[in-house]
């Protein structure tokens, strides 16, 4: 398994991930690595069924949209990153609709950091390396947001 280079989510949609697959990514935030997950699970039935998009590509596709709903990276990123930055003048913003917690999210996303991932060839050897990643055993340290202790 090869690591990727670096690419930025203001650079998104990425025409180097291939529309179906899985496999492991990393999320950083200059040298720090805030996230790292997975997609493609049952990589093998949507091959079979002949999907034309799952795995890395939809998953990191999500994370750039900033959308809360059913995005557990961006609720994260929201709850974590943007929401103690907020002033007390942002507030009553929220309420009048001139704020969007989901857009500020994709801004922060956009405008902080970067991801790679690493093309993996079954449901298995991808959750075994999603667990290593996240143990702080591929890349040095353990994820800001999702570390594992075990």
């Amino acid at each position: 398994m090869k690591l990727s280079q670096r690419y930025k989510f203001s650079d998104w949609p990425n025409k180097d991930i291939p529309m179906v697959s899985a496999g492991v990514y990393a999320i950083w935030n200059q040298e720090q690595l805030i996230y790292c997950g997975m997609s493609g699970r049952e990589i093998e039935k949507a091959i079979a069924s002949g999907k034309k998009k799952f795995g890395l590509y939809t998953r990191l596709n999500a994370h750039a949209s900033g959308r809360l709903s059913g995005d557990q990276f961006c609720v994260y990123i929201a709850n974590r990153l943007v929401i103690p930055n907020l002033t007390a003048d942002d507030l009553p913003k929220f309420a009048s609709g001139e704020y969007k917690l989901d857009g500020m999210t994709k801004t922060y996303i956009h405008e902080h950091l970067e991801y790679q991932f690493m093309i993996t060839e079954s449901s298995k050897a991808t959750y075994a390396l999603e667990d290593d990643a996240r143990r702080g055993l591929v890349f040095g340290v353990k994820p800001y947001l999702n570390p594992l202790n075990k």
